[in-house]
C-alpha cells in the first residue's frame, strides 16, 4: 500500500465537458454519488515528471470525456494547472461495456428475484467493478497515484460519463 500524505487527496471534482449530456435521473444520480463518495473519502497524489516538483494536495479535479478519451485536469487550491491528463480508455471498454450488462442485470433482478440470486449478481457486479478499478489505476500508474477505493470511485465516474442511453 502506498503511504499519502493527508494533503494527498481531492478536495473537489467537478465535471469539465465541452457540451451537456443528456443523462437519465439513475445515471445522473449515480454520477453525483460517486463524485461526492470521492470528495468524501480519497487518497490521491501527482506523480512528479522527472526534474519536476509537484505542489501539494489537496487538488480540485477536473474530469471528463475530449474526443473519446478521458480527461483528468487537477488543479492546485490556488487554482494552477498541475497535471492534465489525456487517457485511452481502449482498454477499459470491455469492462466498462461488461459492467453497464451487469448493472442491468441487477436493477432488473431487484425487482423480480430472491435475494440469493440478487447478491450473487452482486458479487460479480463489484469483481468486475474491481476489475475496472485496477486498469484505470494501472492506466494512471506514474502520473497520479491512487488506493483501491478511489480507483473504484474514479471508474464509477468514467462510467457514468460513458453511459449513452
Amino acid at each position: 500500500m502506498r503511504d499519502f500524505a493527508p494533503t494527498d487527496r481531492l478536495a473537489r471534482v467537478e465535471l469539465i465537458e465541452d457540451r451537456p449530456r443528456a443523462r437519465t435521473p439513475e445515471i445522473q444520480q449515480e454520477l453525483d454519488v460517486a463524485i461526492f463518495d470521492l470528495v468524501e473519502e480519497n487518497h490521491f497524489r501527482v506523480a512528479p515528471r522527472e526534474g519536476e516538483s509537484v505542489p501539494p494536495g489537496p487538488y480540485r479535479l477536473g474530469i471528463g470525456m475530449a474526443e473519446r478519451m478521458l480527461r483528468m485536469e487537477v488543479r492546485d487550491t490556488g487554482g494552477e494547472v498541475v497535471a492534465d491528463l489525456h487517457l485511452s480508455l481502449t482498454p477499459l471498454r470491455g469492462v466498462i461495456k461488461d459492467y453497464f450488462a451487469i448493472c442491468e442485470s441487477y436493477f432488473d433482478a431487484v425487482k423480480r428475484l430472491p435475494p440469493s440470486r440478487i447478491e450473487a449478481i452482486d458479487m460479480g457486479r463489484r469483481g468486475i467493478h474491481d476489475e475496472g478499478a485496477r486498469i484505470l489505476a494501472e492506466r494512471l500508474e506514474g502520473k497520479v497515484a491512487t488506493d483501491h477505493d478511489t480507483a473504484r470511485r474514479l471508474f464509477t465516474v468514467v462510467c457514468a460519463l460513458q453511459f449513452r442511453g
